[in-house]
């Protein structure tokens, strides 16, 4: 059950909207809902700040949508990832509301209201090519309230375009850098700022790039500190780890004041 969700529950609770019994009902079946062929993990909006999301791969697109019919009782924002249009066409079924996010290949329903922090998640390509991933990165930090701004096609092959931008670099709360080929973009980025960068190593590149291997080994190998790496082509992931940063970051600051 998702924070909003639970707060908007306790709250009829309180002025009278809802009874003891209905709350109930709506708690008893935390920790997680079994609809069969998968158990919804309720509480881990609740939890963790980020809700139980879809990986949509080796999913139909129906079971996708009887997880998203049953899942709004209990989130506020809603993501399946690796989407295609089919799923989305299945989703808008119980959900008109959805939405489809083309390039980052993400269906969703809401978005994490509130205040985001201040400053920003800054999202870096090293080429077009990586768009796909760096968008998922962007498009999840989005929707877990927080401002993101992009950089685009700014790879070691002409540095001068990253060089140009270094100003917004240094602005950043957190940076979130996608490349392939041989993965060299972060390392440059985390030697040249303060701020926290999370590498997303791409499949993208020829033979030798083994599919995204050369450029993880590559960022895993960096000499630059303040470089963290998930794994190839985890958009997801970086982009859920880079609104903990931000949150993290913030939480901090109001803290030391």
């Amino acid at each position: 059950m998702g924070p909003n969700v639970l707060k908007a529950l306790l709250e009829g609770v309180r002025d009278g909207t809802v009874d003891v019994g209905q709350a109930l009902d709506r708690l008893r079946t935390m920790p997680y809902d079994d609809i069969g062929f998968a158990r919804l993990d309720t509480h881990r909006g609740l939890r963790t700040g980020c809700p139980e999301v879809v990986y949509c791969p080796g999913k139909t697109p129906e079971q996708v949508r009887a997880i998203f019919a049953r899942a709004r009782e209990f989130d506020d924002v809603l993501m399946a990832t690796r989407a295609e249009p089919a799923v989305y066409e299945a989703v808008r079924e119980v959900r008109p509301d959805a939405a489809y996010h083309p390039v980052a290949r993400i269906v969703s329903v809401g978005r994490r209201e509130g205040p985001s922090p201040p400053g920003a998640i800054l999202v870096v390509t090293a080429g077009t090519s990586d768009l796909p991933v760096a968008e998922e990165a962007a498009v999840t930090a989005e929707l877990l309230g927080h401002r993101v701004d992009r950089v685009v096609d700014v790879g070691v092959a002409g540095l001068h375009r990253l060089l140009h931008r270094l100003d917004q670099l240094r602005e950043a709360a957190a940076i979130v850098v996608v490349a392939g080929m041989e993965g060299a973009l972060p390392s440059v980025v985390a030697g040249l700022v303060d701020r926290p960068v999370v590498g997303v190593p791409t499949s993208v590149g020829y033979g030798a790039g083994a599919g995204g291997v050369a450029a993880l080994l590559g960022m895993l190998s960096s000499c630059s500190p303040g470089l963290a790496v998930v794994n190839i082509d985890n958009g997801f992931g970086a982009g859920v780890m880079a609104t903990r940063i931000h949150r993290a970051g913030a939480l901090g600051a109001s803290l030391r004041e």
